[in-house]
């Protein structure tokens, strides 16, 4: 059963309890990576962890892996009254399932190419060490694996559910700790195998998600199942008009917003990346609320659309906004008894690049409910255009600054971008589209 949030005071609540839910696993999740981060530092030293950090950020240019498919779940399971018995919902799922799988059998080739042919080094840059070729390969292949896993969650959203999708991620931080504790008690050189706990970590949550979601849409991905390797007896659904223009958003914007630790590993030193890898990590927690929250608003509005309600989502950017500020300014209040405490005290974060990560929190949140406005098919396809012109804006202003100003630069270069081609463009586009969506009910 569905549980969407209709009036204004349900659809705060469910926001509400998203975002707590949320800050209390960041909180829990954010001491055990603490501990986490300082075990590496310590034990493995600061190339290892920039190292992790590099591998780990993978993940983050690789958002388009499920090729978009999960935008036509997410909303399809959101707009439906019956979504265990919908005969739409169970094609849907069956077409999104065939598609991911292509998708991680192309990523596994891709990663064992790369491998063999010794390319992973000049793709990452100087950070990534020659022995981390291989945990890098298992890398990519725990997290294409994972990618069908990951349905659960988008299910799981779609039914309203998104707190208890959260609460799965209670098990990635210890059992992150728990492999690299055990690493240390072995004595096991496992520097450069610290990204594949992560991902390990990430696929066992999935797992947990995916059986959630079985147990709450039953008998639904049962049938799938079994009707998953016959598509001429069971063909799925057109789902590309929505999962086309989500892919390309998803290709994209790691161009833009995904690259930062690469292009400081080319253009800048090691103690940079470093300094951007904590920072990133610990403001990380600020945006993965902000994150949960918004998109506890897409079947919001994909349920409006269903239901012909017009809902304005000014109100919401506003409090995002306000919310995810005084997270980030109270984060750079503590962060040098916290950074102190993580790096052992070998990593300082400068001000500026504090206060530039708090612009990036700020833009986020505004974004957010912006963009969970816009996941209809019109909505997604005017995105495309501003998000192509993000990335030449995007990386022109990091080449620019990361020389100058190194890890806060490509920050501020993200903050730019990300304000004029984001928030702005798509202000203007849901001004209009509000317009014309009540003189269509006025009419």
């Amino acid at each position: 059963m569905s549980i969407i949030a209709t009036t204004r005071r349900q659809q705060f609540r469910s926001v509400g309890s998203t975002a707590g839910a949320k800050v209390v696993l960041m909180g829990v999740s954010g001491l055990v990576g603490i501990l986490t981060t300082r075990l590496i530092i310590s034990h493995f030293g600061t190339e290892a962890y920039a190292q992790y950090g590099l591998l780990t950020s993978l993940r983050d240019l690789l958002p388009f892996a499920d090729l978009g498919v999960a935008a036509a779940a997410i909303s399809v399971i959101a707009a439906s009254q019956h979504p265990q018995e919908d005969d739409v919902v169970r094609r849907t799922l069956l077409s999104a399932f065939r598609i991911i799988f292509l998708s991680t059998a192309t990523i596994c080739l891709v990663a064992v190419a790369l491998t063999v042919f010794g390319l992973w080094r000049p793709l990452l840059g100087n950070a990534m060490s020659e022995q981390a070729a291989v945990p890098a390969m298992a890398a990519m292949v725990i997290f294409a694996v994972g990618l069908p896993l990951a349905v659960g969650t988008r299910i799981l959203v779609g039914l309203g559910r998104t707190t208890r999708q959260i609460a799965n991620q209670f098990v990635v931080a210890p059992t992150m700790l728990l492999l690299v504790s055990l690493a240390i008690a072995l004595s096991a050189p496992a520097g450069s195998w610290l990204a594949v706990f992560s991902y390990g970590a990430n696929a066992l949550a999935g797992a947990l998600g995916l059986w959630q979601a079985a147990r709450l849409l039953r008998p639904q991905l049962g049938r799938v199942a079994r009707q998953l390797l016959r598509p001429r007896r069971f063909p799925g659904l057109r789902i590309m008009d929505v999962a086309g223009p989500m892919l390309v958003q998803m290709v994209i914007l790691p161009i833009a917003l995904a690259t930062d630790r690469i292009m400081l590993s080319h253009l800048s030193t090691q103690a940079e990346l470093v300094r951007y890898s904590l920072a990133y990590q610990l403001f990380g927690i600020i945006l993965q609320t902000v994150a949960a929250a918004g998109v506890a608003l897409w079947p919001v509005f994909a349920r409006n659309r269903a239901t012909a309600t017009v809902q304005a989502p000014w109100q919401m950017s506003l409090v995002f906004v306000a919310g995810g500020l005084v997270l980030a300014l109270g984060l750079c209040v503590v962060s040098p008894w916290v950074v102190a405490f993580v790096s052992d005290g070998k990593i300082e974060l400068p001000l500026p690049l504090l206060l530039a990560f708090s612009a990036y929190v700020a833009v986020e949140a505004a974004k957010f409910p912006l963009g969970m406005y816009m996941t209809d098919v019109r909505g997604l396809r005017f995105q495309i255009a501003p998000i192509v012109a993000m990335v030449p804006l995007k990386v022109g202003l990091a080449l620019l600054l990361i020389p100058v100003l190194g890890a806060t630069g490509t920050v501020w270069s993200t903050v730019v971008a990300m304000g004029l081609c984001q928030v702005l463009v798509n202000v203007w586009w849901i001004r209009r589209d509000l317009a014309r969506r009540l003189a269509e009910q006025a009419s």
